[in-house]
């Protein structure tokens, strides 16, 4: 066979075009806001050249600031409670069998399906039916619900990956179910818990529509707060605001998609 043959490029065919227009579609919003953030005009349709304003702006804006205090707020709390009902809940349904134990499985999930506007009608009615006051409170019991379902995901499928021998030596060599999880399995499973709260975290902070159905007055969140300053129209400071925290999101979901990889392949070794 000719050498020449083998160099030819392969013909680009349309599945490779259309992957390229979906990557452009879906990131191509995302790259002209972070143009726009640097634009010194006050209106987003006309460049007016570079300035760096409109991010300084934003740590001197009150507004914003209690709505980054109150979104890390409800995030951080909502996590750090899932993160140990999700842990246990994925220990229990692996290893322990009991009645209606398909059931119980398939409703802890059941958020991870339903969409957002079903989970945020639901907990407003819940919350009004037992006549709960709405506060920040109410926000992190309502993402407990989902951040719940997200964490135990990743820390089951961690969890299928271990080796049920080691928990079975350490109760051979005297330690009780409690100490053998704890000194055991829990460290194999730190990889997963940990990628699992940040995924939870990211998805609590960049939450609209269910903090906007269970918030009290005066309890914005930085979605929030997104929303109700561009119905006034957009302009660079809601850009810059908007990439922000996109970036930090972006940032925390890398971070736990590589503590997750990287946990897998400690497993495997």
């Amino acid at each position: 066979m000719n050498i020449s043959q083998h160099s030819k490029k392969k013909p680009i065919t349309w599945q490779s075009v259309f992957s390229i227009l979906v990557f452009v579609f879906m990131y191509l919003p995302i790259f002209v806001l972070g143009f726009y953030s640097f634009n010194q005009s006050p209106y987003s349709a006309t460049w007016q050249g570079f300035t760096l304003e409109w991010y300084q702006k934003l740590f001197s804006d009150e507004r914003i600031l209690a709505a980054v205090k109150n979104s890390l707020l409800v995030a951080v709390s909502a996590v750090a409670v899932a993160a140990v009902l999700g842990t246990l809940m994925a220990v229990g349904l692996a290893r322990y069998n009991f009645p209606g134990k398909k059931l119980y499985q398939g409703i802890s999930y059941l958020p991870l399906l339903i969409p957002d506007i079903a989970i945020a009608v639901s907990t407003l009615v819940c919350l009004a039916a037992f006549a709960i006051p709405l506060s920040i409170w109410t926000i992190v019991a309502a993402h407990i619900v989902f951040c719940l379902a997200y964490i135990a995901l990743v820390v089951s499928s961690r969890l299928n990956n271990l080796d049920p021998h080691l928990e079975e030596a350490a109760l051979d060599l005297g330690a009780n179910h409690i100490q053998a999880f704890i000194k055991v399995v829990l460290p194999q499973l730190m990889p997963g818990i940990i990628s699992g709260c940040l995924l939870a975290f990211v998805l609590s902070l960049d939450d609209f529509l269910i903090s906007s159905f269970t918030a009290g007055s005066g309890y914005n969140t930085l979605p929030m707060e997104i929303f109700s300053r561009i119905r006034s129209g957009v302009k660079p400071d809601i850009n810059a605001l908007s990439v922000m925290l996109i970036s930090i999101t972006g940032a925390v979901a890398l971070i736990g998609e590589l503590i997750r990889v990287s946990g897998e392949k400690k497993n495997n070794l």
